[in-house]
């Protein structure tokens, strides 16, 4: 069948079309104005965010990525467009999501000339295991296109999830081709062995005290309720690994609390009394195992039980007992099948007293000033629909969040945590609002003054697209992390060193974004403003006056100085 030639920018628009994609994020460039025009004649059915610098966009796009589990898209132009994208790709990369970059490039005839902004993407985003990117391709020949891009899909989703740099010539994008889109490319399941599984249940059957980690990505509903089967047969405690809190529901009586930063120290213990850990889908990074303290590489004291959807992943860190490549919804229902005993060895207390010290855990300890963080992440809790989104950057403010609020999660039907294992500060505000954009469910962002100036103008990207998400800024005026660990490392020495922040009128500059804004001073100012900013139709942000005292959820900076200064 002939088929009537069309630009080839236009043909890329049509294959994500093809591939089911509704929104794509980006910055425009003059690099690849076919693709834009492309964005035009397909405007019905696939939607192009203008954003406001390229990070933001590539944050939109792996969020995305992480709610749909299908490649979040972003577009960038050449040279600084990319390299300015390149924290979404190497957060896409950490966190095991899918997202394919497209970079409009250079023309063919000028390539390797040093001409205007030109990179050579291969070298600078991998691929390789310590790259950015799974695989870095060109598009030199129009009527290749539905090749690549099908491929591209395929490569994001399949084994461990992660991020494609496509690189499109400008003049090819201008080229016609008659070439049509491929089929939808779904990502394929990997199943575990039987007779790992096997071993597995041999395993459990020896252990006294046995403990699963669950986390990483490739999670959906269907996956997290039959992992959720699998720990109620076998009577398991379960901990979500660092930034992946939604995998288990937090509600649940099994849960343990979440292996990460600022892991409860009853939790650090009892995973290292473990005699068996199950790590089901986290590639079991630094921030997973304590800076790998928890499990001590190569060879654990523990045994333990790697469970991943990439082959390559498994025994590169750790050597396992016993790997079992599996994709996560095989791996879990998998393991729902294990046939359990009446009674399992550790009996029913071991995992009751790993609820148990979640529990306690969640009980805060008396702090100085008029905020009380743990009380306003309770009325987050109290007034977020269930199904709402928290996103946050990267900074001790994050830690409110991750230690009090509970995540129904992935097992009551959606994701509701968005969050950078890679550790990038802005990641939250771009995140929530791609998160309305694409699902329309209420977003809640957590985000630090430091954290918040990094991509904070990416509200006036929520205002045009008419998406709103909520943000609380936490201001203390200063790098809060760094300040931390100076005032642990250098003691009393740090006032010039970096860390001080001079900061805008946060209140002013969310309304010259559209945004409402207001600043509170007390606790009991915040909830009639959290009520008001769900019913507003337009996005808010409430700035939170935080006493720089307030350094984590355990202690204050005067606290951390006094005890380095006694060292």
């Amino acid at each position: 069948m002939n088929h009537d030639p069309q630009l080839a920018g236009h043909l890329i628009v049509e294959c994500l079309v093809a591939q089911g994609v509704t929104h794509a994020f980006g910055v425009p460039g003059e690099s690849y104005l076919a693709v834009l025009d492309g964005f035009h004649k397909y405007r019905e059915k696939i939607q192009f965010v203008v954003n406001r610098q390229e990070g933001g966009a590539a944050f939109m796009a792996d969020a995305a990525g992480k709610m749909t589990n299908r490649p979040g898209i972003c577009f960038v132009t050449r040279g600084p467009g990319a390299t300015n994208a390149s924290i979404g790709v190497h957060t896409a990369f950490q966190d095991s999501t899918p997202m394919v970059l497209f970079v409009g490039d250079v023309a063919s005839d000028q390539r390797d000339r040093e001409a205007f902004q030109e990179v050579e993407y291969h070298s600078f985003f991998g691929p390789s295991t310590k790259g950015m990117a799974k695989r870095v391709e060109r598009i030199d020949e129009p009527d290749r296109i539905p090749e690549y891009v099908a491929r591209a899909f395929a490569t994001a989703m399949n084994g461990r999830p992660g991020p494609v740099v496509l690189v499109l010539p400008e003049d090819m994008l201008t080229k016609s081709t008659a070439a049509r889109p491929l089929p939808r490319v779904d990502a394929v399941e990997s199943w575990s062995d039987p007779g790992a599984l096997r071993t597995l249940r041999e395993l459990l059957l020896a252990a006294k005290k046995p403990f699963v980690v669950a986390g990483g990505g490739g999670w959906t509903p269907q996956a997290a309720q039959a992992l959720q089967r699998f720990a109620e047969n076998w009577k398991l405690p379960v901990g979500n690994a660092f930034r992946f809190q939604d995998t288990f529901d937090n509600h649940h009586p099994l849960y343990a609390g979440d292996v990460g930063i600022g892991i409860n120290p009853k939790l650090a213990a009892r995973v290292r009394e473990s005699d068996l850990v199950i790590a089901i889908g986290p590639r079991l990074g630094e921030m997973t195992t304590g800076g790998y303290t928890l499990l001590k590489p190569p060879r654990p004291a523990q045994k333990l039980v790697h469970i991943h959807a990439s082959a390559e992943e498994l025994n590169r860190v750790y050597q396992a007992d016993l790997a079992i490549n599996a994709t996560m919804n095989a791996a879990a229902r998998s393991l729902e099948v294990l046939t359990a005993p009446p009674d399992v060895p550790w009996g029913g207390d071991w995992a009751a007293s790993a609820n148990a010290d979640y529990l306690e855990n969640l009980k805060p300890q008396k702090l100085p000033g008029d905020i009380d963080m743990p009380a306003i992440v309770g009325l987050l809790q109290k007034h977020l629909p269930a199904d709402a989104l928290v996103t946050n950057g990267a900074g001790n403010f994050a830690s409110w969040t991750h230690r009090f609020f509970k995540h129904h999660g992935l097992a009551k039907g959606h994701k509701t945590q968005l969050a950078p294992t890679s550790g990038a500060m802005g990641y939250g505000v771009p995140a929530g609002i791609a998160a309305n954009i694409v699902s329309g469910r209420v977003a809640l962002t957590m985000a630090g003054d430091g954290d918040f100036l990094m991509t904070g103008q990416e509200l006036a990207t929520a205002t045009q697209c008419g998406a709103k998400s909520i943000i609380v800024v936490l201001n203390n005026g200063m790098y809060g992390t760094i300040r931390m660990h100076q005032e642990r490392e250098y003691p009393g020495r740090v006032e010039s060193a970096g860390t001080t922040l001079k900061n805008p009128d946060f209140v002013g500059l969310a309304k010259a974004y559209g945004y409402e804004g207001v600043r509170i001073t007390k606790t009991a100012e915040f909830e009639a403003q959290l009520v008001a900013a769900l019913e507003r139709p337009q996005g808010t942000l409430i700035e939170v006056m935080l006493d720089p005292e307030v350094i984590t959820t355990r202690g204050t900076l005067s606290g951390i100085r006094e005890a380095a200064l006694k060292r």
